[in-house]
């Protein structure tokens, strides 16, 4: 067992995880990601000679329920620091609370343009996750002609607006419809209606959770999975599981990081996980694994500075690479760039088709 510096009181962390709300599906691979990755950086000493510790907050909550939450806990001095997995609403209601005051590192893939002082981004971005996926069905599939659907907020939308963007200098590429529904949606009828209507090839999905398996399901029920390919930067193993293997058909995602990646960090990783939570843990997946690359980020800047200031946190991060379960990735005005996959779901698990960019040299 690693000794602490003695009498110096541990590091406690708020864990902004979804434990409700259609993200809720996410919670406990993050959770279980975040316990690894703590009791990893705690048995090689912690950070800064303190114990570290995760304090659990429910980011699956209304935006400012979750973040007035945080906010106290970075009042009353119960939190030295912030990170997990949470839609982005909720981190632009969390950003502005605590910057400055503690580093805040936020984990999912994101819409972008994310640029508060001392928040640090470790998830992917349309620029490197979607517009590559999109060259790639053209290239590989000859698909030009794409529905978005999305959940109604922030990422969803910026996403789509991104994507509308790329298609704009792609030959005949265009985006013929574009539909948003509210988070916890259950009755997806009306816009199988518009897709089958459209003609397009492909649906662009930007759906959180429960909603895009509630999508997927009805989507396959319809028989829209015979002639229709679908495209989402947000699909992981546990939705694949909550689909069922009949609503996967010609589905793809693209990501930072798949179970199935066949990379000897990823197969490390992934063989760390499985002897630390058995044959009954939550399904691996790139939600999960941000978080424990969320903590590593984290671990990694305040080593390097020495300290919490994030003013020293950003000066590290202008020079900093290092390997993790999704390769090597580099630190580049605070967010963390790296290699993204294409994988096609095969029933309820992923095969990694492609790398559509490389994390820089």
């Amino acid at each position: 067992m690693v000794a602490f510096v003695r009498r110096r009181p541990a590091l406690d962390i708020a864990f902004v995880v979804p434990r409700s709300g259609p993200a809720g599906i996410f919670g406990p691979s993050c959770e279980a990601c975040g316990i690894l990755a703590v009791e990893e950086i705690n048995a090689a000493g912690g950070l800064l000679g303190r114990e570290v510790r995760l304090r659990v907050v429910d980011g699956g909550r209304a935006p400012g329920e979750v973040a007035a939450e945080v906010g106290a806990l970075v009042d009353a001095g119960l939190v030295q620091a912030v990170t997990g997995w949470h839609i982005s609403a909720v981190r632009q209601e969390i950003a502005p609370l605590v910057s400055g005051r503690v580093p805040y590192v936020y984990t999912p893939l994101y819409e972008g343009g994310e640029r508060t002082p001392g928040v640090f981004l470790a998830g992917e971005t349309p620029d490197r996750q979607v517009r590559p996926a999109l060259d790639w069905m053209v290239r590989e599939r000859g698909i030009r002609s794409w529905c978005v659907v999305g959940d109604d907020y922030v990422w969803p939308r910026v996403s789509a607006a991104a994507a509308r963007r790329y298609a704009r200098t792609m030959p005949d590429v265009t985006i013929v419809d574009e539909m948003y529904v509210p988070l916890g949606t259950e009755n997806f009828a009306p816009v199988l209606r518009r897709i089958e209507r459209s003609g397009a090839r492909g649906v662009l999905m930007f759906l959180v959770g429960s909603d895009a398996i509630r999508f997927n399901r009805a989507f396959a029920r319809a028989g829209l999975d015979a002639h229709l390919t679908r495209l989402s930067p947000l699909m992981e193993e546990n939705m694949l599981l909550g689909s069922g293997a009949d609503a996967t058909r010609d589905l793809y995602a693209s990501a930072g990081y798949f179970e199935a990646l066949p990379t000897a960090s990823g197969l490390d990783f992934s063989g760390r996980y499985a002897d630390r939570f058995g044959a009954r843990a939550p399904a691996l997946n790139s939600l999960g694994e941000s978080c424990y690359e969320g903590l590593v980020l984290l671990g990694r800047l305040v080593g390097g500075a020495g300290e919490l200031s994030t003013g020293s946190l950003e000066h590290v991060g202008r020079s900093l690479v290092y390997d993790s379960p999704r390769g090597v990735v580099r630190l580049s005005d605070n967010h963390l760039l790296q290699s993204v996959h294409l994988a096609v779901a095969d029933g309820l698990g992923f095969d990694v088709v492609a790398r559509l960019v490389d994390a820089p040299a």
